[in-house]
């Protein structure tokens, strides 16, 4: 079976995933993200600007694009800049929100939480119906441990106006293991709580194999007996049916449409190498096409080194 590779198209990191527009936007902004002139700041600004404006109703490829750019622009002045430029542009305040909890993550806290709050809420005023802003607020709940009312509250919120919204879902999914405010038991009673009602191929999809890859890596952390063992996990009935489906499913051209459909590729495809069944990982590494992302792989170290060598296990 002939693999991309071999075709010339050799892996790499892609935060855009299969976003071309997202990607090329990327490359334009690198020489822009840091630049202090007015000139520079403008050319960013508008170029942003109209990538998100294309399709005001697409909430998941808004989310993704808000998501990625937010992460690459965590450390520059251009999303501040466009929210002073236009205090009133919804998308203008969501960036710099998102920018700041990126930023947040990084430090492990927020420099101020209830600024980014208050930016949140006039945000969601601007424009009531997408859930960009709420999924900002979350983020900001979580990594600032609000009480739990207020972080179900907000993801009410999201749901309401998205159904099966991917960020939110991840999102709240870490929020209830045991790393942040819940636990093993908590997870696994929000998995088992949406997957019987959501479709198979929702944006959200994933959130089941997450989770199962959560309880592999946290039997491997504890080390001893339970780090040896921990490949037995991917052979629990629940573990091994829900590879198969996945496996037979998820690389089907045309079967997922959400945007960040190669990222659950890269997940299926980590899950069935760490389960052995490399041969079976074949068609997954063909659907990725090359296109790499941090998590999972950066569990086992380097992200692409990480991938080039299950890529080189299943050929």
């Amino acid at each position: 079976m002939a693999f991309f590779i071999s075709r010339g198209r050799s892996p790499r990191l892609a935060p855009e995933l299969d976003d071309a527009e997202l990607g090329k936007l990327l490359k334009r902004l690198v020489p822009t993200a840091g630049t202090g002139t007015a000139g520079g700041v403008e050319t960013g600004v508008a170029q942003i600007a109209r990538l998100l404006e294309q399709d005001p109703a697409a909430f998941d490829r808004r989310a993704h694009r808000f998501a990625v750019l937010a992460r690459f622009l965590s450390e520059s002045r251009l999303p501040a800049a466009w929210a002073k430029r236009e205090p009133h542009k919804a998308d203008a305040l969501v960036l710099h929100a998102w920018s700041d909890l990126e930023q947040g993550r990084g430090n492990g806290e927020m420099t101020d939480a209830a600024a980014v709050w208050k930016r949140c809420l006039l945000a969601a005023e601007l424009a009531p119906r997408d859930p960009a802003p709420w999924v900002v607020m979350l983020g900001v709940a979580r990594l600032e441990r609000y009480a739990r009312q207020d972080v179900f509250a907000v993801w009410n919120e999201i749901v309401a106006r998205d159904r099966w919204h991917r960020e939110a879902y991840l999102s709240m999914l870490a929020y209830l293991g045991p790393r942040e405010s819940g636990s093993l038991g908590q997870l696994l009673e929000f998995v088992d709580s949406v997957r019987t009602r959501m479709p198979a191929n929702a944006p959200c999809a994933a959130v089941e194999l997450t989770a199962h890859v959560m309880q592999y890596h946290s039997a491997r952390a504890r080390g001893g007996a339970e780090e040896l063992l921990a490949g037995n996990h991917w052979r629990s009935p629940q573990a091994a049916e829900l590879l198969e489906r996945a496996r037979l499913m998820w690389p089907r051209p045309e079967f997922f449409s959400h945007a960040a459909a190669v990222a659950d590729l890269n997940l299926l495809a980590y899950a069935l190498t760490a389960a052995g069944r490399r041969r079976e990982a074949v068609p997954v590494f063909e659907a990725v096409g090359g296109r790499v992302t941090g998590w999972p792989w950066h569990l086992d170290g380097e992200p692409l080194d990480c991938f080039k060598s299950a890529l080189g296990k299943a050929r």
